[in-house]
Parts: C-alpha cells; sequence; structure tokens
C-alpha cells in the first residue's frame, strides 16, 4: 500500500487516507450573510466523493468583522450551524471526514466594519484592548461549540497569512508592550488562550494553520516557529498546517513542494505531526513527502479545484485500488 492511502488515526479520529482538502476561501456566500448555499454543499461533498480522506472547509469567520471579503461563510451565529450540518452530513456520506477551519482576518478584513489588529498606528484600524482580546477568545470557544454541533470531526485554528492570530505572533506586526506583545512568549499568549478555550469545549483533533517563515529579516526566526509549535503541542494540539507568507509583501520564489522543507522543520523540531502544503499536483511527489518523513498528511488545494476526483488519479499514478463510489463504478473500473 502506498504511504498515500494508509489510514492515520489522529486522537479519535481515523482518517481513511492521507489526503487533505486544503481549506480555499470560495467567496460565495450570496446575501453576506455567511449562510452555506448550494454551491458549497456541491463543492465538498464533490471532494468526498472523489475520495479524499478529510475534507476541510474554507476560512469561518467567528465574527463578522472578522470576514476576509464580505461572502465568506461564518460560524458567528447559531443560525449558521444548520447549513455547516448540511455540508458535514454529506461529506460523511461518502466516508470522508469533515473539518472547519475557525479563522478572524484582523485588519486584512474587507469588510464595512473598522478593522482591528494587535496594534497600529493608523486610525482606520482598532488596536485590540484587552476587553477586546477577551471577547475574542470567547467567540474562538462559541464558534468551537458551534462547530461541534454542526459535526465536524476536527477544527483548524487560522494562525497564518497574515491574519489576526498570525498578526498576534509576529514582531512585524504585533507592538504592544502588554502581556501580549514584545517576547515571543508575549506574543504567542493569545493562541495559547484561544487554543485552550477551544480544547475546553471540542474533543476532537485541533489543528493549527502557521505561516513558517515570514520572508522578512525581522520577522520571526526558524527557532520562533519551532518554538510555538512546541507550545501547541504541549497544550494539545495535534497537528501543525504549515504554510508560508502572507503577512507582508514578499517576492517568494514559487515552485511545487516550495513549502515541504517548512513541514520538515516543524515535524522534526517540534515532533509533532504535519501537514504539507503548496503546489503539490502529483501523486508521487506527495508519497516522496510522506516516505521520507517530511510531513504527515498532504494538503491539496489547488489541483483540487480543477479536479475533484484527483485521489482516484493518485491511486492509479501509484498502483492502488481504492473503492469506487457506488454510483460511479462503472466508470472508475
Amino acid at each position: 500500500m502506498a504511504k498515500l492511502f494508509e489510514p492515520l488515526t489522529i486522537k479519535n479520529i481515523t482518517l481513511k487516507n492521507r489526503i487533505v482538502m486544503s481549506p480555499m476561501c470560495m467567496f460565495s456566500v450570496k446575501k453576506e450573510d455567511g449562510l452555506v448555499t448550494p454551491f458549497h454543499i456541491t463543492h465538498y461533498e464533490s471532494r468526498a466523493v472523489g475520495g479524499t480522506g478529510l475534507v476541510m472547509i474554507e476560512a469561518t469567520a467567528i465574527e463578522p468583522r472578522g470576514r476576509i471579503q464580505p461572502t465568506d461563510l461564518g460560524i458567528w451565529s447559531d443560525e449558521h450551524i444548520d447549513g455547516l450540518h448540511t455540508l458535514t452530513d454529506r461529506i460523511h456520506a461518502h466516508g470522508a471526514h469533515a473539518a472547519i477551519q475557525l479563522g478572524h482576518a484582523g485588519n486584512k478584513a474587507k469588510t464595512t466594519d473598522t478593522p482591528i489588529a494587535p496594534s497600529s498606528e493608523e486610525p482606520a484600524i482598532t488596536a485590540m484592548t484587552p476587553t477586546m482580546i477577551d471577547q475574542l477568545i470567547d467567540q474562538f470557544k462559541v464558534a468551537a461549540i458551534r462547530a461541534r454541533k454542526a459535526g465536524f470531526d476536527i477544527i483548524e485554528l487560522h494562525a497564518a497569512h497574515g491574519y489576526l492570530l498570525n498578526q498576534f505572533l509576529s514582531p512585524l506586526s504585533n507592538k504592544r508592550t502588554d502581556l501580549y506583545g514584545g517576547t515571543k512568549e508575549n506574543r504567542y499568549r493569545i493562541v495559547q488562550q484561544v487554543i485552550d478555550a477551544v480544547k475546553s469545549v471540542f474533543h476532537g483533533p485541533i489543528f493549527v494553520r502557521i505561516s513558517a517563515d515570514e520572508y522578512h529579516e525581522d520577522g520571526n526566526t526558524a527557532e520562533d516557529f519551532i518554538y510555538f509549535s512546541q507550545e501547541m503541542k504541549d497544550q494539545g494540539v495535534d497537528l501543525i498546517d504549515v504554510s508560508t507568507g502572507g503577512l507582508v509583501n514578499a517576492a517568494i520564489n514559487v515552485f511545487p513542494g516550495y513549502q515541504v522543507s517548512h513541514a520538515e522543520m516543524i515535524k522534526q523540531g517540534a515532533n509533532i505531526l504535519t501537514g504539507a502544503v503548496g503546489m503539490i499536483t502529483e501523486a508521487k511527489h506527495a508519497e516522496e513527502i510522506l516516505n521520507n518523513n517530511r510531513a504527515d498528511l498532504i494538503f491539496i488545494g489547488r489541483e483540487l479545484l480543477r479536479n475533484p476526483y484527483w485521489p482516484r488519479a493518485a491511486s492509479e499514478a501509484l498502483d492502488v485500488n481504492i473503492d469506487a463510489p457506488t454510483a460511479y463504478k462503472r466508470g472508475w473500473t
């Protein structure tokens, strides 16, 4: 059996293979109310039909002003639960597990609300007070309760790509002088508190997505990212989803697997499960990453947008037989 198609047990969940649909913003909410639409159901269910082991839905906003775009999915209201539950039901119906990425865009939000950030010298951006930080932590907690009620198996916290939790982690964007700024221990504090809050109400696996390279000489170092990851592991985080960039403008040399070395760095340096992401399009490349112990899960993004049945193509490339959906057996065999 190719390792890409080996099961992986994380806490109380056994994924049928190592293929994960990476969270990708769809910007497809129609009324800017954060509610699931028929498009979302078709979109995510088709990837489960195609054989993906874990389908992770897009960054889902924990409050309206935390949306990346007004057309993002939301989880700030109980009204969102039913639609999200329909999504998890349709994903589970095809033997896949369902994950949700909880996020807040911070000052990268493009809504009519005044954006918030750890610190700011711009009058158009509100620097968060301690009370606002407490409210944010509670919003993540309540969102995790809603995610549990909606049937999600796994929660991922979005602390990457220059969004709010990433802004706290980085010295490039966090200029606070209180307990949430300055040292790496202080910059990590809000992430620590969010993880603890989510763990108190959600008992399935918890992932965290980080940007493990800020492409700036004054940003966090590899040692800083390993420290953050070790702290997350000590708190009970199960896997680090390792991406890069997004906080500041940077010229990034992009090529197939360009972020895999960062997943390997975190995996080896913090002794924690990692997911690799970033222009991984070929099955044999994915297999190499897993067999060389560079990561434990393969997050497939744009290639799954192009081909919902990528797992089938991967199985053929690796000479592995996988079960075809009953309705498609005549075409798959």
